[in-house]
Order: C-alpha cells, then sequence, then structure tokens
C-alpha cells in the first residue's frame, strides 16, 4: 500500500509540473517557439484562397517605372492611377497599406489621389498606432507612477483620409516570431484592425440579412443598428457597435448562428461568410496566425504588372497593396518585414502587407489556428503526466523507455493529425517534456534507492564539500538581480496579487539560472542572488595542476553571461504578459566568495557579492539592465559588450571597469555592432578630455539610439566639464 501510494505521488507530481509548465510565460513560449512551429512544418505550405491578393511595392516595379528604390518616395499620382486600375479590374476592396500622414512636394498629386480613392469607393487606408509605454513614466521626480499603455491612431492627411471608405491600424506583436495578431485593439479603444474592417467590408451585400438574424434573435438590439450600409455609412463605427453588441452579450452569437442554420434563403457560401463575421465578433481579440506557406504563398502581382491588368480580372478580388521585396536584401531598404515559421533560410521573411493579407483570409475562411480551451490542455497534460509518472516506477527500465518512446510518438501524431485537419492546437512540446522529466526523476530516484539515501541533493553535497575541504572558500562568478521601482509597487498592490506575480517571476528567474547550471542561493523580497562555483577537483591534482597551468575560469563566466542575457530575455517576455511589469537590473562579478551554513541554509558572503550588488545598483545611473565588471568578461569573445569606462563605486577604494553586456556576439545586429564601435570612441575621447569630439560621437548615438542611458549619461558629463573641466575625471 506504501509503495503505491508513492507512485501516486509520484504520477500527481509529474501531472502537476506539467500543468504548472504550461501555466508559466516559459511553457507559451515553449509551444509557440518550437510547438506550433512544429506544427505548421510537418503540414507544410497549403493553398491560400483566390480570394486574395497582394500588389507588391518591390524593385521590379521601381526599375520598369524608374521610380526611386523606397516606395515612400514615389509619386502619389502613380497611386491614383493603380486604384483606378484595380476598380476598373473589379476588385471588391483595396487596402493601402501605405501611410499617407504628410503632404506630398506636389499638392497636386495629393488631390489626386484622393479623387481616384473617391471615384473607387472600396479603399481603405492603413494608419499607423502610436503608444505610450508605462515604462517611459516611473521614477518621475522620485515618483513612481501606475502603469499603463495608451494608443491612438495617427491622423492622415486630411484630403486623403476622408476620401476612403474607411482606414484602421494593423500591428503586430514585437517578438522573435510573429505568431498571432489583435482583431481588436482594447488599449486603443477597441479600435478594429486592418483584416477586421476588410471582412466587414466584403460582406457589406450581406449586411440586411445579418441584421435580419439579429432582430430575429434579439430585437431591441436590432434598433442599435442602422437599417442598411450606404455611402454614408460609418463603417468603423458600425464595426464598433457589433463588438460591443457581442460582448455583452455572449449567447448572442449562439443565438444568431441557429437562426442562419434554419435559414433556407442564403446560398452555403453566403452562410459561410456570415458565420465568419459571428465568429469574428464574438470571438477573442488574440488570433493565431494560420500562415499559408513561405514568403509569397498568397498571389503577389508586381505594381508594374497591376498598373497592365485587364478590366474584369480582379473580379470580387481583395487587393492588398503594400511593400513586399522578393529578395533579402529588397527587404534591407525597408524593414516591413516580420520573422515567422516559413521564414526562407537566405533571410527572406514575410512582409507586413501578406501578413495583413494573410489575417484577412483566415477570417474570410474561417480557419484561424485554434489553441484547445485552458481546461482541456490542462486536462491532458495532468492526466498524461500522471499516466508516464506512474509507469515509469511499475515497469522496468526498458518497458518504460519503450513505452515513453510511443507515448511521444501516438501523441505527436494526434496533434498533427488535430492541428492538420481542424486547426486546432495541442501542446507538443510540454508533453515530450514530461515523458524526459518522468524518465530522469524515476531514473533518480532508482540510483539513490540502490546508494540508499535520499537525503541530500547533488547540489547539497557540493556546497558541503566546500565549507569541509576549503575552508568555506571558493572561486567563481556572482549575479545579482533587483527589480526596479519594487518597494512603490508593493505598496500599491493587494499583497496576495503581488505574491502571485512574484512567484511566477521567480519561476522564471530560477529557470535561466539553472539553465545555464548556476545555483540561486537568495531571493529575499525583490533581489536574488546566484552563484556559479569553479569545478572543485582533487586538493592534491589541483594544486599540481595550477603550479603547471594557470586555471581557466571561463566555463563559469561563460554561464553566467548566459543566464544574464537569457534572464533578460526571459523576463522582458514575462513582463510582455502580465501587469505591471518588474524591470529588473542585473550585475555580474568574478571572484572569491566565502560560504558557511548555519540552520541548514547556506550563506554566500564576501567582497565579490557586495561589488556584484553594487555593479547592479549602477545600472540606475545608466540607465541599463546587464553591467558586468572586467572580471568577467576577460577570457571570453563569445559576446557582444560595450564599455563603459571605470567607476568608482559606493564602499569601494579602487575603481571598477564596468561594461554592458548586449547581446551574443553572433546574434548581434548591425545596430548594436555600430552603437559598440562608436561608442567606444566616444568614451576614448572623453578619456583624452576632448570634450567637444566626445560630445558629437554622442550626440551622432543619440540620432539613432535616443533613449540610451549610457551616451545621456556622458554627454552630461562631457557639457559640464566643458565650463568647469576637472582635474582627474
Amino acid at each position: 500500500m506504501v509503495r503505491w501510494l508513492k507512485y501516486f505521488f509520484l504520477g500527481i507530481f509529474t501531472g502537476l509540473l506539467g500543468v504548472t509548465l504550461y501555466l508559466s510565460p516559459a511553457g507559451l513560449w515553449l509551444e509557440e517557439r518550437f510547438g506550433l512551429n512544429a506544427l505548421f512544418l510537418l503540414r507544410g505550405a497549403i493553398q491560400a484562397p483566390d480570394e486574395v491578393v497582394v500588389v507588391a511595392l518591390d524593385q521590379q516595379s521601381a526599375a520598369q517605372l524608374k521610380l526611386h528604390v523606397k516606395p515612400r518616395l514615389w509619386p502619389r499620382s502613380i497611386h491614383a492611377r493603380l486604384i483606378d486600375q484595380l476598380a476598373a479590374a473589379g476588385a471588391n476592396t483595396i487596402i493601402f497599406d501605405l501611410i499617407f500622414d504628410i503632404p506630398s512636394d506636389i499638392p497636386e498629386q495629393d488631390e489626386e489621389l484622393a479623387n481616384a480613392i473617391k471615384r473607387a469607393g472600396n479603399v481603405l487606408l492603413v494608419e499607423r498606432l502610436d503608444y505610450q509605454d508605462s515604462a517611459l513614466l516611473n521614477q518621475l521626480d522620485g515618483i513612481t507612477y501606475q502603469a499603463f499603455i495608451q494608443e491612438g491612431a495617427t491622423q492622415l492627411l486630411p484630403i486623403i483620409g476622408e476620401a476612403a471608405k474607411a482606414r484602421a491600424p494593423f500591428t503586430l506583436p514585437k517578438a522573435e516570431r510573429v505568431h498571432h495578431y489583435w482583431t481588436f485593439k482594447s488599449h486603443a479603444g477597441d479600435i478594429a484592425t486592418v483584416p477586421v474592417v476588410v471582412l466587414q467590408l466584403y460582406a457589406a451585400a450581406l449586411y440586411e440579412d445579418f441584421a435580419r438574424l439579429l432582430n430575429s434573435a434579439e430585437p431591441e438590439l436590432a434598433t442599435q443598428l442602422p437599417a442598411r450600409i450606404n455611402e454614408e455609412t460609418d463603417i468603423e463605427d458600425l464595426i464598433l457597435t457589433l463588438r460591443n453588441l457581442f460582448a455583452g452579450n455572449p449567447r448572442l452569437a449562439i443565438q444568431m448562428k441557429e437562426g442562419l442554420d434554419r435559414d433556407r434563403h442564403l446560398k452555403p457560401e453566403e452562410k459561410k461568410l456570415l458565420r465568419s463575421l459571428l465568429d469574428l465578433y464574438a470571438g477573442d481579440q488574440t488570433r493565431y496566425l494560420n500562415f499559408y506557406g513561405p514568403p509569397r504563398s498568397i498571389k503577389t502581382i508586381s505594381y508594374d504588372q497591376a498598373l497592365q491588368l485587364e478590366k474584369g480580372a480582379l473580379k470580387n478580388k481583395v487587393v492588398f497593396v503594400g511593400f513586399s521585396g522578393a529578395t533579402q536584401s529588397e527587404q534591407e531598404i525597408v524593414r516591413d518585414d516580420y520573422p515567422t515559421v516559413f521564414s526562407n533560410p537566405d533571410g527572406l521573411y514575410i512582409s507586413g502587407v501578406e501578413i495583413a493579407a494573410t489575417a484577412f483570409a483566415n477570417l474570410l475562411e474561417n480557419k484561424p489556428v485554434r489553441p484547445l480551451s485552458l481546461a482541456g490542455n490542462l486536462s491532458i497534460l495532468f492526466l498524461l503526466g500522471f499516466a508516464i509518472g506512474m509507469a515509469t516506477q511499475i515497469l522496468s527500465t526498458r518497458k518504460t523507455i519503450a513505452l515513453s518512446l510511443s507515448v511521444v510518438l501516438i501523441y505527436t501524431f494526434i496533434a498533427y493529425s488535430f492541428f492538420k485537419n481542424t486547426l486546432i492546437w495541442l501542446p507538443v512540446i510540454i508533453p515530450a517534456l514530461l515523458v524526459l522529466v518522468a524518465l530522469m526523476l524515476a531514473w533518480v530516484l532508482k540510483i539513490l534507492k540502490l546508494e540508499g539515501f535520499i537525503g541530500k541533493s547533488g547540489p547539497a553535497r557540493e556546497l558541503d564539500q566546500i565549507i569541509g575541504e576549503q575552508a568555506g572558500r571558493f572561486s567563481g562568478a556572482c549575479l545579482t538581480t533587483d527589480i526596479e521601482g519594487y518597494t512603490t509597487l508593493s505598496e500599491s498592490m493587494n499583497p496576495s496579487t503581488l505574491e502571485k506575480l512574484m512567484t511566477g517571476y521567480r519561476v522564471v528567474l530560477r529557470s535561466a539560472i539553472d539553465q545555464h547550471y548556476g545555483r540561486v542561493m537568495d531571493t529575499t523580497g525583490d533581489s536574488s542572488l546566484s552563484i556559479w562555483i569553479k569545478k572543485l577537483e582533487n586538493p592534491v591534482t589541483q594544486k599540481f595542476f595550477n603550479w603547471i597551468k594557470k586555471p581557466s575560469n571561463s566555463a563559469e563566466k561563460l554561464n553566467v553571461c548566459k543566464a544574464a542575457l537569457d534572464l533578460s530575455a526571459a523576463i522582458e517576455r514575462f513582463n510582455k504578459l502580465h501587469n505591471p511589469p518588474l524591470p529588473t537590473r542585473i550585475g555580474l562579478h568574478f571572484g572569491d566568495m566565502s560560504l558557511n551554513k548555519s540552520d541548514g541554509t547556506y550563506r554566500v558572503t564576501g567582497d565579490v557579492v557586495n561589488t556584484a550588488n553594487r555593479i547592479q545598483n549602477a545600472n540606475k545611473i545608466l540607465k541599463t539592465r546587464i553591467l558586468l565588471s572586467s572580471d568577467v568578461i576577460e577570457e571570453l569573445d563569445d559576446f557582444l559588450v560595450r564599455p563603459l569606462g571605470s567607476f568608482q563605486l559606493p564602499g569601494r577604494i579602487q575603481s571598477v571597469a564596468l561594461f554592458e553586456l548586449i547581446a551574443y556576439r553572433q546574434s548581434a545586429s548591425r545596430q548594436q555592432l555600430w552603437l559598440c564601435e562608436i561608442f567606444t570612441q566616444a568614451l576614448n575621447a572623453y578619456q583624452l578630455k576632448q570634450w567637444a569630439e566626445a560630445s558629437q560621437y554622442f550626440y551622432d548615438i543619440l540620432r539613432e539610439f535616443p533613449s540610451d542611458g549610457p551616451t545621456h549619461h556622458f554627454l552630461s558629463l562631457c557639457s559640464k566639464y566643458q565650463m568647469n573641466p576637472p582635474r582627474n575625471p
């Protein structure tokens, strides 16, 4: 009975582990980054709907039309000509993914474009969303304010904007890969995005049937809508009204679908389109994209070819006009492209206009990628983890491995089949991890059982070894963190809400540290201390090799730098999913530390720990996120770092050379490389007391990086020292 109880608890533990991982930011990132990508790659490219066409502003068209390579410099008269041509070709709706917010050099061309838009009567213009990020409001006059985000559409040039049938934004999340978009932007007053407005325009002919279904389901609500759509109808107001109706009445869509199923007057394709509208207005504001394939999977016509289309060539098509480069070099000219699962190996990404067209095509077909419900996913993961956790204890090792591989393969096939046939997205990576964890846990438990102890873990024995054999002294790396504005945040939040937020935050922190072989030694309040211990050797052989050759510490330094970068990225992802965010400062140092143990708790002390804290605090002055000392970065060439000079840290007699850890060198962008190069020149001029020359370098940096903290810091010092030169700056 006791044995089966142990099996039961191990199953419970594994099941809850899967649930916890899925609910964490790391779980979502794993499934989006690897699970969803794997399902798309297994499925491969599919046929995009014929109703959607992209007209590409590309280099081929620029060369044929003898225009500038940058589309924003093209004359607006040629856009007017294109609109007339597309209207004559029978386009149902025309979407221009160009921002017309400033007058052109030739005012007559603005008027010519506006007249063409009016003549077509079916043109939607894309507008940009400007937003104010809460992080910019912190620490104003020493006071931290409540975090919020406010968004609003930019004003288009009146003569052009007022001529359009509708205007709408289309923004995508800033992420390493784009997986989803928004149908409605809550931070901008539930404003509808481009795919939503286009679908409503496309379905305008069925509006009276839609209103009739609404009247049958809820007559009182139907009175809030216009009887029909005409030239005077404000499409954007109509969409907002419909969104509010469905958001305030959860059963409305169900009632209208029941009426739609009973209707005998509508054709099947009309019913399908109306059902798409109902699912749109009643659904979530976040939609996962169902990509059709690599760049240009949606039918794409070059701009110059579109100007030669015959009459009726685009009958009832929805045409998206925007920049869409055919090569990676083209995309370097105009950066309106996004990495996705189908990005080409040569660096060619899918353009923004094609993603907008993809989003609309998904709505039109009513075939977005749909994650399984939260309850369904949690049930699957718990039951799978429970079953595997039990099986690893009951069966022999060989049978357990065979069963685990079979379960992973069968489950992956089921998940792939669901995705391919129904576009329902099941978790893939976490189940595989659960199987791996269960196998490893079972193996560890069996080893511990054979050795006759289950008390001390491996890390605890190593710490005890330091205390016993090395008198508590060791060499290693130290990483400290601190949350910006935490004191004010803790005063303004409910304690239980704050604890829940901090629990998730600490999971992210510990995961990044553990992944790179570090040990989290302390997490007091908003601060943490982690260490990387140089691998312990046999004392005799260690002294011998130290005599022959100076020992290398690069492994610990490499791991602590990797952990810092990954931790910073993980916290950034965590902050995107949680409000308020928890901006975190990180400090790194390397050297000798002391370890002691009291009441079963290990404590790390020493100048290295204190210095790491001071380095972390220096982020406040320099407005940076990750700072490290020269002791950490020596012997390493894997990272892009920016030298910041020597600083006299509080409590220290000698100054410390500080560096900002920016990125892995191999993945550093051109802008980051340029920043480090120019900043180094500026710092050299500053250290030589060449204040004017240094200031010019710093001004050059601010043109590209207006909010760069170190640049602002040193520029203010240059201005000060030009007026009153110091003796020893």
